[in-house]
């Protein structure tokens, strides 16, 4: 099979968390447009959770959802009931349309899963310690180098500053 990169795409607060209460704890317009052009066009992969929590499949990309219970009845939806079948799946997806990445994109159990299977993570870090119920995993420095970063101040639809970084996985 080619070689189809696997990225994670996350916004995480200072402190790790990712969610609250079934959404995001902030409103970030800019980072949403960055999502979206990362995202479209290449097979995204996310749990049940966050695909309810979007409420549709994300419009000019394949979704696959992993539900071990629940099957979404959508002509736009491939469900799978794990990770790896998650992302056998969306390779299958990427080869079939063209594209060399498909993008994880939560949620928390999800990304706990995926962090020892991907790539290369593109976090945008939201500058702010928030309360939540949903977090992402520790950043490793040492499996984790940092690449492009930037710093994006707070728009007037964002609620708060971040800094959006590429990270590889090194390879020892």
């Amino acid at each position: 099979m080619a070689d189809i990169r696997k990225t994670i795409v996350v916004a995480v607060s200072r402190n790790g968390i990712i969610g609250r209460d079934g959404d995001m704890p902030w409103r970030l317009s800019s980072d949403l447009k960055r999502f979206k052009a990362l995202t479209s066009g290449k097979p995204v992969v996310m749990g049940r959770k966050t695909y309810e929590s979007i409420g549709k499949p994300l419009p000019g990309r394949p979704n696959v959802v992993i539900s071990r219970q629940v099957v979404i009845d959508s002509p736009d939806v491939d469900m799978a009931q794990s990770l790896p079948e998650a992302l056998t799946i969306a390779e299958k997806i990427a080869l079939e349309t063209g594209v060399d990445e498909v993008c994880i994109v939560g949620g928390g159990q999800i990304y706990a899963q995926a962090i020892g299977l991907a790539d290369r993570m593109c976090v945008t870090h939201v500058e702010v310690d928030l309360e939540g119920d949903a977090a992402f995993p520790a950043i490793d420095p040492d499996v984790w180098q940092a690449g492009e970063t930037l710093a994006v101040p707070a728009g007037e639809k964002d609620s708060y500053p971040t800094r959006y970084v590429v990270y590889e996985r090194r390879h020892t």
